[in-house]
């Protein structure tokens, strides 16, 4: 993840402390995630797809979304440790750059942020379709999970310009068609604009439709099969909260594709600071895999007893509680 091995080239003694620096915050930070952020990501994120696949009746638009988001998020948590345990001046490390395991690895990464993104998105412009036209089944469930897998097929065939790329930059020169396309910038460029722009603009304008409509009062507000009223607030803190994360990793990219070559290379200082400034917005991604669903679970209403119901059933079995069997007999009786 961070690597001081310019250390050796340099003897300027504030460079050398700015560098062993950020080699602690960053360790500390590692640290703290693979023991803390890991394990409550995985947890949580297990829990909210498990609860809602047991619940399938039950679910609802925004949970559909909500779990497209879970999946992509232990797809991220489990990249997590290899990108944080992996510093790229060892020798077993697998997160360096013309490594094919790494890049093999970022395709991932990259395909489960466009989802992150893009469910955030459309939940977004579904839940204000469901607040101004109830009941006319644009934004259900069915559709939900078949614009899900649209998500799915949509990021890995846009990935798969950016992995184009990668390769391109990381295989012999002697390849005709490769030579003219090594380029990583523009690998960069293509994720900033489809990954990152594309969805704030979507967002934005939801958010803007959304607040008009909270503002207006009317008839439709009473309608009992409207979605529950806590789910705007959920939206509010999901929507916030991605973006706040994952902006600062896509303007690092933005950076790197607009900063000279000369100055990235040749100013050690700013090649230190530009990499920790990175690896500290890498990690503010990461970190999305578990603040989301936790923000899930103690926001949603009803995840509570769909979790409870779970549980119940996993302690009872296929066979039912004794309780449960009691109620039965006396109904029946």
């Amino acid at each position: 993840m961070w690597s001081c091995a310019d250390f050796n080239y340099t003897n300027n003694s504030e460079e050398q402390n700015l560098c062993h620096d950020f080699h602690l915050v960053l360790s500390v930070l590692s640290l703290l995630y693979l023991i803390v952020c890991f394990p409550i990501g995985l947890c949580y994120n297990v829990q909210l797809v498990l609860v809602n696949l047991y619940n399938k009746s039950t679910m609802t638009m925004p949970d559909v979304y909500f779990v497209n988001m879970a999946i992509a998020g232990l797809i991220i948590n489990a990249v997590a440790p290899v990108y944080l345990l992996g510093p790229e001046y060892s020798k077993w490390s697998l997160w360096s750059f013309g490594n094919e395991v790494y890049i093999t690895l970022l395709i991932i990464f990259n395909i489960s942020s466009l989802v992150i993104m893009y469910s955030t998105t459309l939940l977004s412009l579904d839940y204000y379709i469901e607040c101004a036209l109830p009941r006319t089944y644009m934004s259900s469930v069915y559709n939900t999970k078949h614009v899900c897998g649209f998500i799915w097929g949509g990021a890995v065939l846009t990935s798969f310009s950016s992995l184009l790329f990668y390769i391109c930059n990381h295989v012999s020169t002697k390849i005709i068609e490769c030579s003219k396309m090594q380029n990583r910038e523009a690998a960069d460029a293509i994720m900033v604009l489809i990954g990152y722009v594309v969805p704030v603009l979507a967002v934005v304008y939801a958010m803007v439709l959304i607040l008009q409509i909270q503002k207006e009062s009317t008839p439709l507000d009473q309608d009992t099969s409207r979605l529950d009223p806590s789910m705007y607030r959920l939206l509010m803190a999901t929507v916030c909260t991605q973006f706040v994360l994952w902006t600062p990793y896509y303007v690092t990219l933005l950076v790197n594709t607009f900063t000279d070559a000369h100055v990235k290379f040749n100013n050690l200082q700013f090649r230190w600071t530009f990499n920790f400034v990175g690896s500290f917005s890498v990690f503010l991604a990461f970190s999305s895999s578990f603040v989301v669903p936790l923000l899930h679970r103690h926001i949603n209403k009803s995840f509570q007893s769909k979790l409870q119901r779970l549980l119940k059933k996993l302690q009872c079995g296929n066979e039912g509680c004794a309780n449960e069997r009691t109620v039965v007999q006396q109904v029946l009786t």
